[in-house]
């Protein structure tokens, strides 16, 4: 049987990115998603939910989502998986950018796996399929559980809108055909977190986001 999903939000860094908890509610064990920063705060919310997380996984590599990875890494004696390697230069850079934001310093990171097209992901009994969805960033992906009909989507779609495409690498044309190609065909059923912002479903993107009409 597969696992049954649970999330918890955390918002970090001045950008209130949705740093999220993901867990398997049978076995407790679980994930960190885009850890930008804040990592008591995420520390804390482990803790309370009393998860053992095996892993940490990024979506994409700008620095709200990614400053705290490598020490979160370090404190946690976990792996680190994702994005898709067309991010590595963002990760390499985060220390600048960190500073250029006026954040706290950042450590550049090396996931111990890059994702691509097709790979999976697995977090305790729950299974995760990659897409890589650029537009918003390169190697941006969207973490998909078929068998919750939930998806982790980090900067690639929002509530509303999409991900901004006028930071370095990103693309406009990239992103709508990633959302339209690849995310929403996944079914209007399938739940959301975003990497900012309320949750949605992708049912309700695609009959009301003004960025996906057309």
């Amino acid at each position: 049987m597969p696992g049954t999903p649970r999330a918890g939000i955390i918002p970090v860094t001045p950008f209130q990115q949705n740093c999220t908890l993901i867990w398997d509610d049978a076995t407790k064990v679980g994930a960190v998603v885009d850890p930008g920063g804040d990592l008591d705060r995420i520390q804390a919310a482990i803790a309370e939910q009393g998860v053992t997380v095996e892993k940490i996984l990024l979506t994409h590599g700008h620095v709200d989502h990614a400053a705290g990875a490598d020490e979160l890494r370090e404190r946690l004696g976990v792996p680190v998986e994702g994005p898709h390697l067309a991010d590595k230069f963002l990760l390499d850079s985060l220390p600048m950018t960190a500073a250029q934001y006026g954040l706290d310093p950042a450590r550049p990171i090396t996931p111990d796996r890059w994702l691509d097209q097709g790979d999976v992901v697995q977090v305790g009994e729950l299974t995760f399929d990659i897409l890589h969805c650029p537009g918003h960033s390169p190697g941006s992906v969207v973490f998909v559980s078929r068998d919750a009909r939930f998806a982790l989507v980090g900067d690639v779609v929002f509530k509303g809108s999409i991900g901004r495409t006028d930071l370095p690498g990103g693309n406009h044309e990239q992103l709508i055909r990633a959302i339209k190609e690849k995310v929403l065909p996944l079914g209007d059923d399938v739940a959301f977190i975003p990497g900012h912002g309320p949750t949605g479903t992708l049912g309700e993107e695609r009959a009301s986001n003004p960025f996906l009409q057309g």
